[in-house]
């Protein structure tokens, strides 16, 4: 490989909330990764640093072609420059669209279990929750369409999220189901909040589909966020795209995110994000195949080590979902028992809900050797668990 994805980088003194542990531990629970990002960014970073001049920015046009010109080569669709629209992240981005895009009291429609921080961010704006539980069969999770139309059909609902790729389950969900999601969103006058986060960080042989790049008639309704952070590590910048094919609601978006104060670019921003956008697909490349062999370390040793857990195979993320059904169901517990015992420190699923309660999450974008030292301590801790 071209580059060394199995360099230890010691991140306990560099202020990383990841690594804010204990000596003993080993932290694999949030979605970070402990492998340096692409040369090309950080090369464009020293540029800016070398300057020493850190005023205001603005967006250039090169950084919206950049977007597209990736979007083109590593997804096949290219987006029409007017669509896009820059803002300081996903998530923040998610919020104001809430508030200025829906009201008070709203019901705002997820699939469970689902990222967690869209929990906060609906609660937080006074907006109610509403689960159309993903249905869990043999190790593969599936829509409950019956289920979903009902409670899109509630007039009270007026936006769904849709993770895709699906974190934490690594789903990347096709054409036909999100045209099926799109089209029940039309009928029933939901607005698609599509967050796409994972969409680069998929498993050699598959790739995500945009929202986006469906038909016309679902896309209308749609808004479609994306970012390098997770895939380059860079959440630092708070730098995302948001895609936007209908003018009225990207002129509604833009508004929001203005009056929010979430539009403009930070520091080192612009020249980073369009060097991810330009320079980074042999970096990525490479990444996809280191963090496919770490998910099939994983899932070969629990196979033959640690019977009582199933690793579910995932499409996409660099995330493990680890079924503990046979062991538990209060993941929260077990997982702090894990942590207590052996140092391990994943997620507990019980924060995602649905039937979370279930499952942990690993992070498997760090060195191989963490990943095997990982494994060596979830044997210990189940063994001691059942003991």
């Amino acid at each position: 490989m071209q580059f060394n994805f199995d360099k230890i980088n010691d991140r306990r003194n560099a202020n990383s909330s990841k690594w804010q542990v204990k000596e003993h531990e080993l932290p694999m629970w949030v979605a970070d990764m402990d492998i340096q990002t692409a040369p090309a960014i950080i090369e464009a970073m020293h540029k800016d640093a070398d300057r020493g001049i850190f005023g205001y920015q603005y967006v250039p046009d090169e950084y919206y072609q950049a977007v597209a010109s990736w979007y083109k080569e590593e997804h096949n669709f290219e987006p029409d420059l007017d669509w896009l629209v820059f803002s300081n992240g996903v998530m923040p981005s998610i919020g104001s669209i809430l508030r200025h895009l829906t009201d008070l009291g709203d019901n705002v429609l997820l699939q469970e279990p689902n990222y967690n921080s869209f929990f906060n961010a609906i609660t937080s704006n006074g907006r109610h929750i509403v689960n159309s539980e993903l249905d869990y069969q043999y190790g593969k999770y599936s829509i409950n369409w019956k289920d979903l139309e009902e409670k899109l059909s509630d007039p009270q609902t007026t936006a769904m999220i849709v993770c895709n790729p699906h974190n934490p389950a690594g789903i990347i969900w096709d054409r036909e189901t999100l045209t099926r999601i799109g089209k029940l969103a039309n009928k029933y006058d939901v607005l698609i909040i599509s967050d796409e986060i994972h969409g680069d960080v998929t498993m050699p042989g598959y790739d995500y589909v945009p929202f986006a790049s469906l038909d016309e008639e679902v896309t209308q309704n749609s808004i479609s966020l994306v970012s390098p952070s997770k895939t380059f590590n860079l959440a630092i910048l708070h730098a995302a795209t948001l895609f936007i094919p209908n003018a009225k609601l990207r002129q509604k978006v833009e508004h929001a995110i203005s009056v929010d104060g979430i539009s403009s670019p930070g520091i080192m921003s612009m020249d980073a994000s369009i060097a991810v956008y330009t320079e980074g697909h042999e970096w990525l490349t490479e990444l996809r195949q280191y963090i496919q062999k770490n998910r099939e370390y994983v899932e070969d040793f629990a196979k033959k080590n640690i019977p009582d857990i199933k690793v579910l195979p995932a499409q996409a993320t660099y995330l493990a979902w680890i079924d503990c059904s046979k062991l538990t169901d209060k993941s929260d517990e077990f997982n702090q028992f894990l942590r207590d015992k052996t140092g391990l420190y994943l997620a507990e699923g019980t924060k995602y809900r649905g039937n979370g309660n279930q499952f942990l999450r690993m992070n498997l974008a760090t060195p191989k050797s963490n990943v095997e030292d990982a494994m060596q301590r979830l044997a210990k801790g189940i063994t001691e668990y059942k003991a």
